[in-house]
């Protein structure tokens, strides 16, 4: 049955609510699409204005324009997020969602800014919302893509936490060790202190503030610089071997419409229903 039919048949959805969606959720539309593009736009100087907010001089020659820009984007962003709200059925699973929340916070650090002075430099997380540039151009391609990496990270994930239990573990040891070992004279004034070292040493940052002074210190260090790039290799091989056998799947291409009632994404180009919720596409 025809998609378009299939919506246009359900009376519990007025027309205006219809209409509002295919503007708002919907690339596919010359509306959908002419919005998306000019939100898009929006989001970029939304950024710009945080980032040039937080230069000396900008901030000392333009504060009040900037301050007045960033409130002005905050209310068109609650505005956008208000309507998003109001033309999907399934209110609560869009809120729950990933661009549910990226957007919610996309609005937080405005009002937010009214209370805590300077918390408004949180708003760059709206840069997060430039990723529907992938369904707004029709780069589904991208979007398949990006499915096909979740899947392979989700697959490693139980790989993963066993890893980082393990390695999580073993810097509670050598922090221990190292407060044992060098002591207070050395810097090591604590086990915490020492568990800071070891992460530190093993990630091969090595910010050099705290260093062993004994021998003995000095060959623990050494061994853990050496554990440090053994470990590092792990969570990469597991990844990989996990997006091997996502390849080897052969994921399908997937569409940019978005679901009415629940706002999910990535269905199947021939999919008449959302594979989360149920209502028709």
């Amino acid at each position: 049955m025809n998609k378009k039919i299939e919506r246009e048949a359900d009376p519990n959805w007025p027309l205006w609510k219809r209409r509002l969606h295919e503007v708002i959720f919907e690339a596919d539309t010359p509306g959908g699409k002419l919005f998306d593009v000019a939100l898009l736009v929006v989001i970029l100087l939304s950024v710009l204005t945080v980032v040039l907010e937080s230069v000396a001089d900008f901030e000392h020659r333009f504060r009040s324009e900037l301050r007045a820009l960033d409130f002005l984007f905050t209310v068109m962003f609650t505005v956008e997020y208000v309507l998003r709200i109001l033309c999907v059925r399934r209110k609560s699973r869009y809120i729950c969602s990933f661009f549910g929340v990226v957007d919610l916070l996309a609005v937080l650090p405005g009002y937010i800014s009214l209370i805590l002075p300077g918390s408004q430099s949180l708003s760059v997380i709206r840069a997060l919302r430039l990723m529907r540039v992938f369904r707004v151009f029709k780069l589904a391609r991208y979007v398949s893509e990006g499915q096909f990496l979740v899947r392979a990270l989700k697959a490693a994930r139980p790989k993963m936490i066993v890893f980082l239990l393990f390695v999580l573990t073993l810097v509670v040891i050598i922090g221990s060790a190292m407060y044992i070992i060098e002591g207070e004279e050395h810097g090591f004034s604590s086990i915490p202190h020492g568990i800071y070292w070891a992460v530190v040493t093993m990630t091969t940052v090595g910010y050099g503030d705290i260093v062993p002074g004994t021998v003995a210190g000095k060959v623990l260090a050494s061994i853990v610089m050496i554990l440090g790039y053994a470990i590092i290799a792990v969570p990469t091989g597991i990844v990989s071997v996990e997006l091997v056998q996502a390849g080897l799947s052969n994921p399908r291409p997937v569409s940019t419409q978005a679901c009415p009632g629940c706002s999910l994404e990535g269905h199947d180009p021939d999919a008449v229903h959302c594979k989360h919720c149920g209502d028709p596409l």
